[in-house]
């Protein structure tokens, strides 16, 4: 265990080289910050912190840096979650607020995460699987056509064409309609199969061929939602952090390219709480320069989706944690009122 100073000297090396983004030597930890002992001091405490991980010399001169053992510890233990300005509150709240549907507060998400962090934001959208049904809407579209709309609690909207076998009348498709909605609405979608699999023994004969096509279209359309979608936003911030990345970006840009590794970063982070994974904590080897600062974010209090940020390991944990709480915090409530 390290003692309380060398923990303090660690967060002022964590500070300085993420603000300053320079090597950091005992001279200018001393000048900088009131730790209270001479350099001489710093120096063996920074011997001892280079010698447990935590720091590293990246070259030649004087300077340390820390390690993707040092942030770990330095997000544990030392860095709280910096909270937002009111005005910061303001704006988040007014631009979210203004968003139509549920794929405007995705873009409008990803679009505010990428600015206020300054790094790759990625949002997930809400997963049918964890989701309740609002509303189910049936329209006519011709003599045997049928349009299913799914509403779910997110404000996600699923529209399917379904072509009846034989013609659909207005009065089978209002009963229909309310038989159905007084089944599932309010209810998660993984109980709604059993829910209304003997609907269609409740009408007549001849209408039951139709009652059945359009319980399997929208039972389909329970299981291929399954598939998530991610949207990412600010891809290009990572071009102000070239010195950050060994050799290039490029890894990291083709990890970020790929859907199922983001989904399984954002698959790592428990539903409640922030998770932060640091360098070789992440599993794809193109993202061991990288961070991810992730959280679920709801209607309720349970979590529908993940929403997070990809940046350099050189990042200011405590402002991109509240930033990306504070954004999440957001998104649910807006959820919630739509």
């Amino acid at each position: 265990m390290l003692s309380e100073r060398r923990l303090e000297v660690l967060r002022a090396i964590v500070q300085d080289y993420v603000g300053t983004e320079e090597p950091v030597g005992s001279k200018a930890l001393t000048e900088r910050h009131q730790l209270g002992v001479s350099p001489a001091t710093v120096r063996n405490d920074m011997a001892v912190l280079e010698d447990e991980g935590y720091i590293a010399q990246p070259h030649t001169s004087a300077g340390r840096i820390p390690t993707d053992k040092g942030y770990r510890l330095f997000v544990d233990k030392l860095a709280g979650v910096k909270p937002l300005s009111g005005a910061e509150r303001r704006a988040i709240q007014n631009f979210l607020g203004g968003a139509v549907d549920l794929d405007d507060v995705v873009a409008r998400t990803v679009r505010l995460l990428a600015q206020l962090t300054r790094q790759v934001a990625v949002v997930q959208y809400p997963s049918l699987v964890r989701s309740s049904v609002r509303h189910v809407e049936l329209l006519s579209l011709g003599p045997t056509r049928v349009m299913l709309v799914l509403i779910t609690d997110t404000g996600r909207v699923e529209q399917r064409l379904i072509d009846c076998a034989a013609p659909v009348g207005e009065t089978l498709l209002a009963d229909l309609r309310a038989r159905l909605n007084s089944r599932v609405v309010g209810r998660r979608f993984p109980d709604v199969p059993p829910l209304v699999q003997e609907l269609p023994e409740s009408f007549e004969p001849d209408d039951r061929p139709t009652v059945s096509g359009v319980l399997a279209t929208l039972l389909e359309t329970l299981v291929e939602e399954k598939e998530e979608r991610i949207m990412l936003g600010g891809a290009a911030n990572l071009t102000r952090f070239n010195h950050d990345f060994p050799l290039t970006i490029r890894p990291v840009l083709e990890a970020l390219e790929e859907q199922m590794v983001l989904l399984k970063l954002l698959g790592e982070t428990a539903d409640g709480a922030m998770t932060v994974r640091i360098g070789h904590e992440n599993f794809h080897e193109g993202l061991n320069s990288t961070s991810v600062v992730a959280v679920g974010y709801g209607s309720g209090d349970e979590a529908v989706a993940k929403l997070g940020v990809v940046g350099p390991t050189r990042m200011d944990y405590p402002g991109t944690m509240g930033a990306v709480r504070a954004v999440a915090r957001y998104v649910g409530q807006i959820l919630a009122e739509s």
